[in-house]
């Protein structure tokens, strides 16, 4: 993979990065203050507590798309990105634009898939 492709995937990540802390820190500041005082029923509130809990959820998954940016963009400091961690082979172009923190080729992906479905 040449310097022009590696810059180009840095600074795809960094963007996903940027927006993901950028959601985080909005839903620290803004989503997650509940005033008594705006709800004026039980109903109301336990709507939004359930609303606050699946924001914490969405949150949580995004910490863990979060740990997978950061892997690659080390792996494009160290020089691997782009390589399968399975087969080792490269990963396609195409693969890698359309989700440039993947860890593997699309044909260890679907293997990887399909023993999952198998074993639930």
């Amino acid at each position: 993979m040449n310097k022009a492709q590696l810059k180009k995937f840095k600074t795809l990540l960094e963007t996903k990065r940027d927006e993901i802390v950028k959601k985080a820190k909005q839903t620290l500041t803004e989503d997650m203050m509940l005033d008594a005082n705006d709800l004026p029923d039980e109903m109301d509130l336990a709507s939004s507590e359930y609303l606050q809990s699946f924001t914490f959820r969405l949150r949580g998954r995004e910490k863990s798309f979060l740990d997978k940016i950061q892997k690659a963009l080390v792996k494009i400091e160290d020089g691997s990105f782009g390589k399968c961690e399975e087969c080792e082979e490269e990963i396609s172009a195409k693969r890698l634009e359309a989700r440039p923190e993947t860890t593997l080729c699309i044909r260890c992906k679907e293997d990887q898939e399909r023993v999952e479905k198998d074993y639930g």
